[in-house]
């Protein structure tokens, strides 16, 4: 019976893989709804602030915004910064974060056309000029 345990323990390691898959899926969805909801509390921070500093507020929006930033300042401690970095820090292009990374756009190289000269006859034309 070695082919059976040789079938046998691959299965094994086939179900420990995907397993394994199966709960790195499961982890990413959890960051992914987590930033989801991380978002609509940014969003709910920008209007409720938009709100206070244009006069549209009510009474509850400075409670409003210091709980969405205790909130925040919670999540930021479980999944790190929502800045993704700290100002000081530089991207990996060497720009500092926060700054719209340029392109180099390549020139295009212009083909130049050959034009005859007096004398030298067209393609398709007879040694004379005239058309054949």
């Amino acid at each position: 019976m070695p082919l059976f345990d040789k079938v046998k323990a691959q299965a094994t390691q086939v179900a420990q893989k995907a397993q394994e898959a199966g709960k790195a899926g499961q982890a990413r969805l959890a960051e992914s709804q987590a930033h989801k909801h991380a978002d609509a509390m940014l969003r709910d921070l920008g209007l409720q602030v938009l709100a206070s500093r244009t006069g549209r507020g009510t009474s509850d929006s400075e409670p409003d915004i210091e709980g969405l930033v205790a909130a925040l300042v919670e999540f930021e401690a479980e999944h790190g910064s929502l800045l993704g970095s700290t100002p000081d820090d530089e991207g990996a292009s060497g720009a500092p974060v926060g700054t719209v990374p340029t392109a180099t756009v390549p020139t295009a190289t212009v083909p130049t056309a050959t034009v005859p000269t007096a004398g030298t006859p067209f393609a398709g034309t007879g040694s004379d000029g005239a058309d054949s």
